[in-house]
């Protein structure tokens, strides 16, 4: 077993793993992040995104112990302060950005790490960026506009 620590949606976190433990099922089953999902398991789909000092990252291929001192950030940090939306969030719910749900966690992730990096993206740098998601509900014509919208209403401020 090898103990962990690390700061999650800013609070500290800590925890004992084996080697072989990824950083989505110590999100999901030690901390109790569930918002966080597990959807194939090799790197393919992206509903396990979630940020790693800064960084998307696919949690199902990173190990607990490598996010070790890191500061990670997960679909459950997104929300304001007093529990309310956070602008992408609220941007995928009126733009109707999603239908089942259990891509938008990774959506959601993947667009703050976009807006992050580039506050103002084109619809093609948007869909090139979410390559790595998948979503067998939606076409991703209103995750896109989604996108687009927290875009527009400055959410690469409230991403960081």
């Amino acid at each position: 077993m090898t103990d962990v620590k690390m700061t999650v949606n800013g609070k500290e976190r800590s925890g004992s793993v084996e080697g072989r433990t990824l950083l989505v099922n110590f999100l999901r089953d030690d901390l109790r992040l569930t918002g966080t999902h597990v959807g194939c398991d090799t790197s393919q789909c992206g509903a396990c995104v979630v940020h790693v000092n800064g960084k998307a990252v696919k949690a199902c291929t990173m190990l607990a112990a490598e996010a070790d001192g890191a500061e990670v950030a997960t679909i459950e940090g997104m929300a304001n302060a007093d529990g309310s939306l956070g602008v992408i969030q609220q941007a995928f719910q009126d733009h109707h950005g999603l239908q089942c749900g259990f891509c938008t966690p990774g959506m959601v992730m993947s667009a703050a790490a976009l807006l992050a990096e580039n506050a103002n993206p084109t619809e093609q740098e948007i869909r090139e960026y979410l390559e790595g998601n998948i979503c067998r509900c939606t076409g991703y014509h209103n995750i896109v506009k989604a996108i687009q919208a927290a875009a527009a209403n400055g959410s690469a401020v409230a991403a960081e």
